[in-house]
């Protein structure tokens, strides 16, 4: 019995594969043809995602087949749609950050605030945790996570016993370690080619329990955890940060063309403060947790022998980087003049610089594509003048601060495909009318107060993306948020930015995120230890969320108001919520 239930279990995907079509069939029949052949697809295609049934990336391509052979979306526009302004902005800034990593500026940043904050305990956790949060609102997630975790294990080697640190293989478990459950190595490749192949050399380091005591063993469980705790937080900041912040981007402009009001500098003006302060959060919580944050801590003392030699670690890798090199200079000019571009470009309370050129003409995707252009030119090398006073100096050529050998073999392409996919499915929601549809059975929420649907919203989602993709999470609510927003003439953007942020709230278990899986699989944390720590986290973040919508949030976005540019789909949405019941009462007559 138990060896046919394994092997049943062994072949779930190929089950979910082949039952999905059948058990969502009868949708077909029970809507009206169009609305319904477009929500058999989604279901089928929602249920790869969830399950991970398919690889995500492939999941998101079949659109591409499915929509244009049922009817519901031709190909002239499916295929146009995996490629759109926001996919081209998130391109620029994957390779962007490709620079970044290949001249390994990130880590000089990294280990320049560990050096100034010190290993004291307490300010140990708080430099891995801002170190984390600003490299990840910039880079992948897990490559961040996976950048940082090599030095934090290097580090609690020398703070908890001062022996050295033995160099560990690439994790393989995503829910458990591999020896326990090796189902789950599947899960995490999967999971983790969602976001960025990271380095082997870049894995995490192995610290045994059993040489660990019990504050030590606290220490290190709230060190490690504080990784992707803070890779999370930080992906939050920027449009760029996380999948989900780009989907209600490219969402918003698909279901709402003419809306202008989210752009990079306005959800960074947003996002920040409700990242540094549950940043703060995470880390007085950890702290506690791991037994940093006493009163003794909190007073300036000597080092101790141990925390001297964990200080000599990150100075010994800080001298391993050596003077800062020309490469190092010249990206970080860039990185400074695409932020600086970005935010000037349309603050909105002060005219930008895009006002000098046609009205929509220029974009954030633009901002982004000139800065890599240029990259594309400019040296990595001091450009040398040696040659005009002596005649045999060898005339070599520079290479550029980026090649296209690097980009192709280190941009995330996988992302990109993952976000086409659920732009066409809110395409397809749109001009199947499904959404229209889904407006019209939400009708008895209309009378409910906002507030209390933006808290619902958050705690549905933040409990759903446990389990689930962040990516798919956001794919599949964000278009009925705004339709459910407009029906209850509400500003779309009250629901859909909760509905978005809510899907990085994945703080529970080890399969939630990539990040989380990195940390679980250095062996030093437990189930139990990432859901005792991460529930208060989600909580947390619930509750922060709900706070900033309704005060710096209502300001910036003006939600007290409900804008023109949804007017025109809270119009065609009451004239097919007629023509629906007209539909329906023929066919039942």
């Amino acid at each position: 019995m138990k060896n046919g239930l394994l092997r049943i279990w062994s072949f779930r995907h190929h089950l979910i594969i082949v039952l999905a079509p059948l058990v969502f069939l009868p949708v077909v029949f029970i809507l009206p043809p169009k609305e319904g052949k477009c929500l058999y697809l989604i279901l089928i295609i929602a249920t790869f995602w969830c399950t991970e049934a398919l690889p995500l990336t492939i999941t998101s391509l079949l659109p591409v087949s499915l929509f244009p052979i049922f009817g519901v979306l031709p190909s002239s526009k499916t295929c146009p749609l995996y490629f759109l302004e926001t996919n081209v902005f998130f391109f620029g800034g994957l390779i962007l950050a490709v620079a970044i990593e290949d001249c390994n500026l990130h880590r000089r940043v990294a280990l320049t605030i560990l050096r100034l904050l010190g290993v004291n305990p307490l300010m140990l956790i708080l430099g891995i945790m801002l170190t984390t949060a600003l490299l990840s609102m910039w880079l992948s997630n897990t490559a961040t996570t996976a950048m940082m975790m090599p030095i934090a294990t290097a580090v609690l080697k020398r703070l908890c016993n001062g022996s050295e640190a033995v160099p560990q293989k690439e994790p393989k478990g995503n829910g458990s370690p591999s020896e326990e459950n090796a189902d789950n190595q599947e899960a995490e490749e999967e999971r983790k080619s969602e976001v960025q192949e990271f380095k082997t050399e870049d894995a995490p380091q192995s610290i045994g329990q059993n040489q660990l005591g019990k504050p030590d063993e606290k220490l290190a469980k709230g060190m490690l955890i504080s990784i992707p705790f803070a890779a999370t937080i930080g992906g939050i900041s920027t449009l760029t940060g996380t999948p989900p912040n780009l989907i209600l981007d490219g969402q918003l402009k698909s279901i709402f063309p003419q809306s202008d009001e989210l752009n990079f500098g306005s959800w960074f003006l947003f996002a920040l403060p409700l990242s540094v302060i549950l940043l703060i959060l995470a880390w007085l919580w950890l702290a506690f947790m791991s037994g940093g944050l006493k009163l003794r801590s909190l007073i300036k003392r000597k080092s101790t022998e141990t925390e001297s030699k964990a200080k000599a670690v990150i100075q010994s890798e800080y001298a391993q980087l050596g003077p800062i090199t020309f490469a190092e200079g010249a990206v970080a000019g860039f990185f400074f003049t695409f932020v600086i571009l970005l935010f000037t470009r349309n603050p909105k309370f002060v005219p930008g610089w895009s006002k000098i050129f046609k009205p929509k003409y220029v974009s954030d995707a633009v901002v982004a594509m000139a800065v890599v252009f240029l990259m594309f030119i400019f040296p990595s090398r001091k450009p040398s003048l040696k040659w005009k006073t002596d005649p045999e100096e060898p005339v070599t050529p520079r290479k550029p601060l980026l090649t296209w050998e690097k980009v192709q073999h280190k941009v995330a392409w996988n992302v990109i495909i993952l976000l086409g996919g659920g732009f066409t499915i809110a395409k397809a929601c749109e001009e199947s009318g499904l959404s229209r549809w889904i407006g019209n059975k939400l009708r008895p929420l209309e009378h409910i107060p906002a507030s209390i649907i933006a808290l619902t919203v958050s705690l549905v989602i933040s409990s759903f993306t446990e389990f689930t993709s962040n990516s798919a999470t956001s794919i599949i609510f964000l278009p009925i948020l705004a339709e459910l927003a407009v029906r209850a003439n509400n500003h779309p953007l009250y629901l859909m930015i909760p509905g978005a942020v809510s899907c990085s709230f994945a703080f529970m278990l080890p399969v939630a995120t990539p990040p989380n899986a990195i940390a679980f699989a250095t062996g030093q944390l437990k189930v139990k230890d990432m859901m005792k720590m991460g529930l208060l986290m989600n909580i947390m973040g619930i509750i922060l969320i709900n706070v900033a919508i309704n005060t710096w949030g209502s300001l910036i976005f003006k939600f007290s108001t409900f804008p023109d540019w949804a007017e025109a789909l809270k119009n065609d949405t009451s004239r097919a919520g007629t023509i629906f019941q007209l539909y329906y009462l023929n066919a039942v007559d």
